[in-house]
């Protein structure tokens, strides 16, 4: 029963730390490494050891490495090589070289301070993969080069790790004797998973997929990722490398989604479990003797490692200063394979216990921060340097200067925003010969449409110098079609600086901000939910018999209204940021349930209704019946639920007013 009791301190720990870290808007991870800390034996002590959850915790890296296999495709790992083999090789030699200078000038010896330096060369996985995947960022220029990077920084481990016993004398062979069966070795499991993924793995999932059974399907995907792992253990590799080949091999078959939804329960448990026994390596109560030194080594790690990558990509590779930079904060803390190494060359008496503390601590100090580093790298780069893309280095680009295109275009199109929507936009203007011109910032996708021969151009929009260069004084019309809409307002405002009497059409994904672009002076705001649920509608009624012209009668009745009677909805924690301080933008309906207690019970609609209220009453059900815009004289009564569009501000004071006529807006 002592291991039940652990499992629901673990659980009941977990539960409250990652609560209160949802709360305050910080990364779950953040609270898994707390409760580790916590419950630890260096803090209350409720799990006197954490030898016995190193191997459970080991298994979410192993689900962590099959669905980042998953994400990648052998044709790109093929074209990643350089980056792969080249910055992360020469990332992980530079940053070992500078770490092992730096420890052997603090006093430790030649096999010491390579050891330490290699440890705290590598980065955590686990973390960047997770965050960069929770911002929806792991596809981005700067995301993928960090991915690649610790790729080989995962590779570099077991080199770590066989290196330690050669070193130690505890390893029969001589050390080149060994490396050399490692490569063969690795070679080895990459051409069998190759073969049984061809021969075996998508005939089996074939077979699995036609028994049309969910848990069936699941238990296959556990399998094939626990025996590829089990594999490379068995032949002295890692067990992440094993996994990770399985994810790339299954990757490339028809069931690649479905089995990342099945895998992903697991990975994301069994990480956080991973998570608890990292923190819990951090003693609290020898820190306060050992703070200073601590420090010290945290802020070397994230700041020198921050530094050195950015400089490494910065110089073999085309990506931007801030790109570079960002890259490197991702990677600037320590790793899970960073304890696995310093555990391992203790074991083996390479270091001494004494050394533990100090490493340990800061490695998971660095850990802790690194959620946070990522998510604000945008702010922290610009304490760096001065945000200016436009003097990005694209030498791809250069055969194709903005300006030098623009100042032939005359009654033009300029679409801000390049992606999935402004591709579009250009195909439909290419059909009726309107010119046009393309402004967006992703490195790849302008690569790959430069080469296409397409009108697209490196530029941010956000600066009016950008728009100039792309014609604005001449142009027909300004298109923008970012996702985000913190920046198509900035674009809206400073078009509207430049030129009033240019049409500016603005693709938004809902209609929460319609009455800030509006403000700002869009000539049109469309709203892509909306649009979606229009054309929904329209097939919808169509197929239930409404007449077609009364149907377009409507769409053009709603369009006129710009979406008046498609306005508000219920919102949930996943729906889209608003732009701040727009009180409009923050409007939303909420629903009140009049209870017989309510002092607002036998009184009108309108007595409700502040003097100086905006929102509006937008519907009353009452006995199952809905009134949409219901006469402000209708009396209240028991059970009725009175939907309101308003700001959650105004919503509490409206209740407060329903419940205990008290009329105070927050």
């Amino acid at each position: 029963m002592e291991i039940f009791k652990y499992i629901l301190i673990l659980l009941s720990c977990s539960v409250i730390f990652v609560v209160i870290c949802r709360r305050f808007h910080l990364p779950a991870i953040i609270g898994y490494l707390s409760v580790g800390m916590v419950v630890g034996p260096g803090g209350f002590g409720w799990l006197p050891t954490i030898e016995d959850m190193n191997h459970l915790a080991e298994f979410g890296i192993v689900f962590l490495m099959f669905t980042l296999g998953l994400e990648f495709s052998i044709p790109r790992l093929i074209a990643t090589k350089r980056i792969l083999l080249g910055l992360g090789g020469l990332q992980v030699i530079t940053c070992t070289a500078i770490g092992s200078c730096a420890a052997w000038l603090l006093g430790f010896n030649a096999v010491q301070s390579l050891i330490v330096g290699g440890g705290l060369a590598l980065s955590s996985t686990a973390v960047v993969v997770k965050q960069l995947t929770e911002q929806k960022r792991q596809h981005t220029a700067y995301g993928s080069m960090a991915i690649n990077i610790l790729l080989f920084q995962d590779l570099a481990a077991v080199g770590f790790l066989i290196l330690i016993p050669a070193v130690s004398g505890s390893e029969s062979n001589p050390i080149h004797i060994t490396f050399l069966l490692t490569i063969i070795k690795g070679c080895f499991a990459f051409v069998s998973m190759t073969l049984l993924s061809m021969w075996v793995l998508r005939p089996l999932f074939h077979e699995v997929a036609k028994a049309r059974s969910t848990e069936l399907f699941m238990m296959a995907t556990l399998l094939v990722a626990l025996s590829a792992a089990g594999v490379t253990y068995y032949l002295g590799l890692s067990m992440a490398l094993g996994a990770f080949l399985a994810g790339l091999m299954l990757g490339e078959t028809e069931f690649r989604h479905q089995i990342e939804l099945d895998i992903r329960p697991f990975r994301d448990v069994l990480l956080g479990l991973f998570f608890v026994v990292i923190g819990a390596n951090l003693d609290l109560s020898l820190l306060p003797e050992i703070i200073d030194k601590v420090l010290l080594l945290l802020v070397a790690l994230i700041f020198g490692k921050m530094v050195i990558i950015a400089g490494i990509v910065k110089s073999f590779s085309k990506l931007s200063i801030q790109a570079s930079l960002r890259t490197g904060l991702i990677l600037a803390h320590g790793g899970e394979f960073t304890f696995v190494i310093l555990t391992e060359a203790i074991d083996n008496d390479i270091l001494s216990d004494g050394n533990r503390p100090i490493l340990f601590s800061a490695v998971v100090l660095s850990l802790m921060c690194a959620p946070l580093l990522i998510r604000y790298s945008d702010q922290i780069i610009n304490l760096f340097s001065k945000r200016n893309k436009d003097d990005i280095d694209l030498k791809e680009f250069t055969h194709n200067q903005l300006s030098e295109h623009a100042a032939e275009l005359e009654n033009h199109v300029i679409l801000c925003g390049y992606g999935r929507v402004g591709q579009i936009l250009g195909r439909f203007l290419d059909q009726e010969n309107i010119p046009w011109i393309a402004l967006d910032t992703d490195p790849i996708r302008l690569s790959k449409s430069s080469m296409a021969g397409e009108h697209a151009f490196f530029g941010d929009a956000i600066y009016p110098n950008t728009l100039l260069s792309a014609g604005l004084s001449r142009a027909r019309m300004v298109v923008i079609t970012f996702s985000s809409e913190t920046p198509s307002l900035q674009v809206v405002k400073h078009v509207r600086e430049m030129r009033l009497d240019v049409p500016l059409f603005v693709r938004t994904q809902d209609d929460s901000n319609l009455k800030a672009f509006q403000d700002a002076g869009a000539t049109e705001v469309v709203p892509e939910t909306l649009e979606s649920s229009l054309m929904l509608a329209s097939h919808l009624l169509l197929t239930l018999g409404v007449p077609t012209k009364k149907i377009v009668d409507k769409i053009r009745t709603i369009h006129a209204d710009r979406y008046e009677i498609l306005r508000g909805m219920y919102r949930g924690e996943d729906d889209h940021t608003m732009i701040e301080d727009e009180q409009e933008s923050r409007r939303s309906l909420h629903s009140i349930f009049i209870p017989e207690s309510a002092t607002s019970l036998h009184q009108p609609l309108s007595s409700i209704i502040p003097n100086d209220g905006e929102f509006y009453i937008k519907s009353l059900t009452r006995n199952s019946e809905r009134l949409i815009d219901p006469d402000l004289e209708t009396i209240i009564q028991v059970g009725d639920v009175i939907v309101i569009f308003a700001t959650p501000e105004e919503t509490a004071a409206i209740e407060e007013h329903i419940l205990n006529g008290n009329y105070e807006v927050a």
